[in-house]
């Protein structure tokens, strides 16, 4: 029998298999846990029994559905079609605006109240505005404050506070009523001119009034003596007398109180009003200059105010 050939390699014995690969591979990084992961995790290590946990958690889910439902039935306006059909019940049953009833009206027109309150009447009155027609009530000239109620089952109460006039303002050929701040109030007729209140002049007299009262409060002896000021290049006061004199005063509220005693102490020794003097002038300190009339001892008329900012005096063309 023949043998096979005997192979070339040099070593002889059964073959060797191949080694199997080994694949290597990067560790893999773990993702951080997500929110609800987290929270999920923080409710598992609270102390509190896994029973309770799950009855919290459905009592939250439960607040969240039900607030849901409440944003969309707000959304829809149902509560305001709800409030409607309540208080056009209440309208119904009687409880309507039928009568409007105003007090504390001493001064302000009562066609001007009611122009503001004519509107609520026959509204249900659960949908009155109350807050509104105060706000509209604040805008009339002579209403300080107001209050408006509702007098159940058909009555609306206006209750009015009103301002206190102190002076007259003359401006742009009319006069018109100002309280103490200076606010506009009402017209006035020259032919019926309030007594006692005093006359200003002046472009922004009204927003120094409380400066005039002081100086006038500031000599008694000269209160009523006195009938007005007008306010001179927004800086200073020119005094008016009831006998016609004009005493101008300088500058600054304590040089014009100081000017004003040193001129009552004057008046009070040598009676410089009633004797026909026209103007005093004390605007330089410790100096009294005199203009007299042409005819002493009579009364003279007032003098005519200055014009306006912007306007021209008569004949200065």
């Amino acid at each position: 029998m023949s043998r096979a050939p005997a192979r070339a390699s040099g070593r002889s014995g059964p073959a060797r298999r191949a080694a199997p690969k080994v694949r290597v591979t990067a560790p893999q990084r773990r993702r951080p846990p997500t929110m609800a992961q987290q929270a999920a995790a923080a409710w598992a290590r609270l102390p509190i029994p896994r029973d309770l946990l799950r009855r919290l958690r459905n009592w939250a889910l439960g607040l969240f559905v039900a607030a849901g439902l409440v944003a969309g039935l707000v959304a829809m306006g149902v509560p305001q079609m709800v409030g409607l059909s309540i208080a056009h019940g209440l309208g119904a049953a009687g409880f309507s605006v039928r009568h409007i009833q105003i007090e504390g009206r001493g001064h302000v027109d009562a066609r001007s109240v009611y122009a503001v309150v004519a509107d609520a009447r026959g509204q249900d009155m659960p949908l009155v505005d109350l807050g509104a027609l105060r706000r509209q009530l604040l805008g009339l000239g002579w209403v300080a404050d107001a209050r408006v109620s509702r007098r159940l089952p058909d009555t609306l109460v206006v209750d009015l506070v009103e301002r206190s006039p102190a002076a007259i303002l003359q401006r742009d050929g009319r006069l018109s009523l100002v309280d103490a701040d200076g606010r506009l109030l009402d017209a006035v007729d020259p032919a019926h001119l309030p007594r006692r209140l005093p006359l200003v002049i002046g472009w922004g007299a009204e927003r120094h009034l409380a400066e005039l009262d002081a100086l006038v409060a500031s000599q008694p002896v000269l209160t009523h003596a006195i009938t007005g000021g007008t306010w001179v290049g927004d800086r200073r006061w020119d005094l008016r007398f009831r006998s016609g004199e004009v005493l101008a005063l300088p500058e600054g509220a304590e040089a014009a109180t100081a000017a004003l005693a040193r001129f009552a102490r004057k008046d009070g020794s040598e009676r410089l009003l009633g004797r026909g003097y026209v103007h005093f002038d004390m605007r330089l300190p410790g100096q009294l200059v005199v203009r007299t009339s042409q005819e002493p001892g009579a009364r003279v008329e007032d003098p005519a105010p200055p014009p306006e900012p912007g306007t021209l005096p008569p004949n200065s063309i």
